[in-house]
C-alpha cells in the first residue's frame, strides 16, 4: 500500500502562535515528521506580555515543560481571576475568579443557595465572592499551590499564569529546536500552488530558496499570508458587536504590589489592562477609534501606569472576527491568522493552544479528508463565537450613560445565542454549558451578577433546605475559605521561592 503519511510540517512565522505549535507537534508527532519553522527578525510580533487562563497548565506539561524552570524563564507570576473596574457602572468592581464558588448540594448549583438567602434579605448571604476561594486569595495577595482545602470538601486554588510572551516564545523556541525543530530566517516572497488541487506546495523566500511541505501551519499573524493571501479564505467582522478596533501598549515599572489577578478598567471608549510580571508590568488601553482619538487614548493610558514607563507605548490595530475557515486545504490557520477578539478575558493564548491540539487530535493524512477537515472548522469556528459571546456580554450588560460609547455597546443588538442565555437568567436563575465551551457556569454567573443582573427567580430544589439549615450552610462555607486563606503566604513570596528553585 502506498504510504500516505505526512512527513514534512512548513510552520510560516513564529511568535507565539508558531512556537506553540513547533513545541506540541515535536513533542506529540516528532518522530519521522520534518518540522520547518520560518520566521523573520525584520517583522515583530504583536506579544505585549500576556495573561492566560488555567488551561495553559496542560499545554505545558503535555510538552514536558517545568514550571519553576518557565516561570523564571519568562518573568511569570500566577492569576487567580480578572478583576473588573467599572464595568457595571462607575465604581463598580468584581472578579471573574477562576475555580468554583461554594459547593452544590446535589442537583442543586451553590448560587440557588445564595439567591435565596439574599431574596429573603438575609444580611448573612454576603457577597458571592464571599463564597470563592480564589476570589479571597487574590483579593488579599495571597497564594500556594492547593488543590483542595484540607479537611474539607471544597476545590483549592486553580491558577493560570502572567508571562511576557516574547519570552515564553524564546523559552519554546529552545526546547522545540532541541527537540528537532529546524528554523529558518528568511522573509517569504512567494506562495506556490499546485496548479490542479490548488494545494500550497511550497514557499520561496527573499534569499530564492524554496521550502517544500505536505501541510503548512499559518501562524504569519494578522497578514494571514497563507490562509488569507494566498488561499483567499476570507473573514467574518464582529466589530458590530465589538467595536474597538486599537490598543496602545507600553511596559512599565510593577506598582507597589505583586497581583495575583490581571486588571481590566473600563475607560470612556474601551478598557484597560494591567498584568504584573516579576520584572515590570504589560499595560493596554483598548479603545474604539470611533470615539476618541490615539492620542486621547494614549494619554489616559500614561495617566493610569502605577509605575514609570519602559519605553514609547505602540499602537496596535485590528479588525474583530475571525476567518471563514481556519483549515482550508493543506493549510490550517493558528493565533491571529485565524481571527483576532480583544483579550478582555485573556483567550489569545487559549486559542492558540485549542488549534493546534485539535490539528495534532486530527492530525491529517495526504488524502486530506474532507469530513475531517469540516469538523474541525466546525468545532474552532464554535469556540469562537462562544468566546465572542462571552466578550459582548461584558459590554452589552453595562449600566454607564457617561459617554455615547457605552450607551452604543448597551443598546446594540446581540447574537441570539446570548440573547437566550441572558433571558434564560434573568428569569430562573439558570445557567447551562453548551458542548463543552470554554467558560464554565460559574464564569457566565459572575459577570452576570457583577455587572448587575440578578435573576427574578431560582430553582425549587434550592428550598429544600429549612432556613437554620441555609444559614448553618453558608456560615460553614464562609468560615472554612476564610481560615484557609489566613493560612496562605504572599503571592511575591510564592513566586519567588518557586523562581528560587529553578534548575
Amino acid at each position: 500500500m502506498q504510504d500516505m503519511r505526512i512527513r514534512r510540517v512548513v510552520i510560516v512565522g513564529g511568535g507565539t502562535a508558531g512556537w506553540m505549535s513547533a513545541a506540541l507537534l515535536t513533542k506529540v508527532l516528532g518522530a519521522g515528521l520534518s518540522i520547518t519553522l520560518i520566521e523573520s527578525d525584520e517583522i515583530g510580533t504583536v506579544g505585549v506580555g500576556e495573561a492566560t487562563i488555567p488551561p495553559i497548565q496542560v499545554f505545558n506539561q503535555a510538552i514536558g515543560m517545568n514550571e519553576a524552570d518557565f516561570v523564571k524563564a519568562t518573568g511569570g507570576t500566577f492569576k487567580l481571576g480578572i478583576e473588573f473596574e467599572n464595568w457595571g457602572g462607575l465604581g463598580d468592581r468584581y472578579m471573574h475568579a477562576f475555580g468554583t464558588i461554594g459547593r452544590p448540594l446535589g442537583l442543586t448549583p451553590f448560587h440557588n443557595f445564595w439567591l435565596r438567602a439574599r431574596q429573603a434579605g438575609k444580611a448573612d448571604a454576603g457577597s458571592l465572592w464571599d463564597y470563592s476561594f480564589n476570589y479571597q486569595a487574590a483579593s488579599r495577595d495571597r497564594y500556594a499551590r492547593l488543590d483542595r482545602i484540607p479537611n474539607s470538601p471544597l476545590e483549592g486554588i486553580v491558577e493560570a499564569y502572567h508571562f511576557d510572551a516574547g519570552l515564553y516564545a524564546r523559552f519554546l523556541r529552545q526546547g522545540s529546536e532541541a527537540g528537532g525543530v529546524k528554523r529558518i530566517e528568511g522573509m517569504i516572497t512567494g506562495v506556490n500552488r499546485d496548479g490542479e488541487n490548488g494545494f500550497i506546495r511550497s514557499v520561496t523566500l527573499k534569499s530564492g530558496e524554496t521550502i517544500e511541505g505536505d501541510l503548512f501551519i499559518d501562524c504569519s499573524g494578522f497578514r494571514a499570508l497563507l490562509i488569507g493571501e494566498a488561499l483567499g479564505v476570507g473573514y467574518e467582522d464582529w466589530t458590530h458587536w465589538l467595536p474597538c478596533d486599537r490598543a496602545v501598549a507600553v511596559p512599565a515599572e510593577n506598582g507597589p504590589r505583586l497581583r495575583p489577578y490581571t486588571q481590566s478598567i473600563a475607560h470612556k471608549a474601551g478598557w484597560q489592562w494591567r498584568i504584573p510580571l516579576q520584572h515590570r508590568a504589560g499595560n493596554g488601553h483598548v479603545f474604539s477609534s470611533s470615539h476618541i482619538s490615539e492620542d486621547e487614548a494614549t494619554a489616559t493610558l500614561m495617566g493610569n501606569l502605577e509605575g514609570k514607563p519602559l519605553a514609547d507605548p505602540r499602537t496596535i490595530r485590528f479588525r474583530t472576527g475571525r476567518r471563514a475557515k481556519f483549515w482550508e486545504k493543506n493549510c490550517v490557520s493558528v493565533g491571529l491568522s485565524s481571527g483576532f477578539l480583544e483579550p478582555l478575558e485573556s483567550t489569545s493564548i487559549h486559542l492558540i493552544q485549542t488549534s493546534i491540539v485539535r490539528l495534532v487530535q486530527m492530525f491529517p493524512d495526504l488524502n486530506f479528508a474532507a469530513a475531517n477537515i469540516a469538523e474541525y472548522n466546525a468545532q474552532v469556528g464554535f469556540e469562537y463565537e462562544r468566546v465572542r459571546d462571552f466578550i459582548i456580554l461584558h459590554y452589552h450588560l453595562n449600566r454607564r450613560t457617561d459617554t455615547a460609547f457605552w450607551t452604543a455597546c448597551r443598546e446594540m443588538a446581540v447574537p441570539e445565542s446570548l440573547t437566550h442565555r441572558l433571558d434564560l437568567f434573568r428569569q430562573t436563575g439558570r445557567i447551562f454549558r453548551e458542548n463543552n465551551e470554554l467558560f464554565s457556569e460559574v464564569a457566565w454567573l459572575q459577570v452576570m451578577v457583577g455587572q448587575g443582573l440578578m435573576p427574578e427567580s431560582f430553582t425549587p430544589l434550592a428550598d429544600k433546605l429549612s432556613d437554620e439549615q441555609l444559614g448553618q450552610y453558608l456560615a460553614d462555607l464562609r468560615q472554612i475559605i476564610d481560615a484557609n486563606v489566613a493560612r496562605l503566604p504572599g503571592h511575591r513570596e510564592a513566586v519567588a521561592r518557586l523562581v528560587a528553585s529553578a534548575a
